[in-house]
């Protein structure tokens, strides 16, 4: 038999949270319970706090273009709001180029990350004037053949400082093996890099990414670091400053532990500036691609609780919020566990004796678990379970498993003296027509013979 995961995280945050209003509210106005029974939720005055304190963070540094990571939390009406705090957007897919452009974000202030970018790709942001960063040498050339001189789009480079890896290898991004980029250390790597910026006296920035969840700053200032040596080595080389610009990725590691916000933004730059004590000088313009440390904690996904069953001397909760917006947590539970709240049937926090409960979830596999053997007060039909720190890369991008429905989602805020809390839509949730349409209901016979 499967042992369940070690180590579950810490308690769910104190009733006096700032969500347990946004809790009770979306039961009491019908956002969360029967007719609803998943939802997710956005914090928006966290998300502007989250923003102004990655701005403050890095105020030392001129010139600077933060962009928000667009797969973190792909929803148009969150990027706009982004956009409106000054942030740019990093996309990394024809899909998310479009909904940046939707979104409003200036080109100017677009970064195309793609690794697999298409001609047409390649050609659409060129058009619109976005930073094109190309993941390799290869990708270069395709940009030769295609790079028109009127273009106003920054072109960069992404290398691999092949630094190592955190604690969750695919989170990892600077292994001797990642996919990403040019990888420095291999055998003349390095003398291509420069190659290819001399023959090209457009290509004017560098690109890394160290890896996100489960890298230290260490690890990620070290990949900053030999990313500024080698843009230092090139411009060097070269004998002018072509290298004008530096993209230093994002990752900065979220703690899913507890409520608290670690490591912060300035620990970040503090990490940096240690490693490449240049890299504030203001030689170089940066650019961050942060997403994940951003959202994370500025949302959480609501579930009513359909059933409980007890299986052999395990109690079993079964709520509406499994695999299908918690993907990575049930599949990958020893890396992304989740603190839970219980919450009554009118919302309220619950309390009383504890007991050891699992979550399992609504999808049709036995690992559908988002928590194993979690101590919390008693849950029964009708109760209200809360996953924290789920703000990014949970119910934004869901699986569509069992053709389980995209469930909502609401941005809200506090608002009157009295702290009312405000909703605002921020996506629907799917229609039984619309799951039909896109499973090819209008080529339903396309298969059948003479259709």
């Amino acid at each position: 038999m499967t042992q369940p995961p070690p180590a579950p995280p810490g308690p769910a945050p104190p009733a006096a949270s700032r969500f347990d209003a946004a809790v009770r509210a979306a039961v009491g106005q019908g956002l969360l319970g029967e007719r609803g029974p998943v939802a997710g939720f956005i914090d928006t005055d966290g998300v502007r706090a989250s923003v102004a304190a990655l701005h403050h963070a890095f105020a030392r540094a001129p010139g600077v273009l933060h962009t928000f990571a667009a797969k973190a939390c792909s929803l148009v009406p969150v990027l706009r709001l982004l956009a409106a705090e000054g942030m740019g957007c990093e996309v990394a897919s024809p899909g998310e180029l479009r909904l940046a452009v939707e979104a409003g974000f200036a080109p100017a202030s677009i970064v195309l990350d793609s690794p697999a970018k298409t001609r047409e790709e390649i050609r659409l942001a060129l058009a619109l004037g976005v930073a094109v960063n190309a993941d390799s040498l290869e990708e270069l050339r395709r940009v030769d053949a295609l790079r028109n001189r009127a273009t106003a789009s920054v072109f960069g480079l992404r290398v691999n400082p092949q630094v190592g890896a955190g604690s969750i290898g695919p989170m990892s991004t600077a292994t001797d093996t990642a996919k990403f980029g040019v990888a420095l250390r291999d055998p003349g790597a390095r003398e291509a890099v420069v190659r290819a910026f001399a023959d090209r006296p457009w290509l004017t920035r560098l690109h890394t990414h160290v890896g996100s969840q489960g890298c230290p700053l260490e690890l990620i200032a070290a990949g900053v670091a030999r990313t500024y040596e080698l843009a230092e080595e090139i411009n060097a080389t070269l004998g002018t400053r072509q290298v004008t610009s530096l993209d230093i990725g994002g990752g900065l590691p979220v703690n899913f532990t507890d409520e608290t916000v670690r490591p912060g933004y300035a620990d970040y730059v503090t990490a940096l500036a240690g490693a490449a004590p240049g890299l504030f000088s203001g030689r170089y313009g940066l650019v961050t691609e942060f997403g994940r440390s951003l959202l994370a904690k500025n949302g959480f996904i609501g579930a009513r609780v359909e059933y409980t069953k007890d299986a052999g001397a395990r109690r079993i909760a079964l709520p509406h919020a499994g695999a299908q917006t918690a993907t990575r947590t049930v599949l990958m539970p020893g890396d992304w566990p989740l603190r839970i709240g219980a919450f009554g049937p009118d919302g309220a926090p619950k309390s009383g004796p504890v007991l050891a409960q699992d979550i399992a979830g609504p999808c049709c596999f036995a690992g559908d678990v988002v928590a194993y053997g979690r101590e919390l007060p008693e849950l029964t039909e009708g109760d209200v379970v809360v996953l924290y720190d789920t703000g990014a890369y949970y119910f934004s991008t869901p699986w569509a498993y069992n053709s389980l429905p995209r469930p909502a989602v609401y941005g809200f805020r506090s608002a009157g003296p009295d702290g009312a809390v405000v909703f605002a839509t921020v996506r629907d949730a799917q229609t039984m027509d619309a799951i039909a349409a896109e499973s090819g209901l209008a080529h339903a016979d396309a298969l059948l013979l003479g259709g």
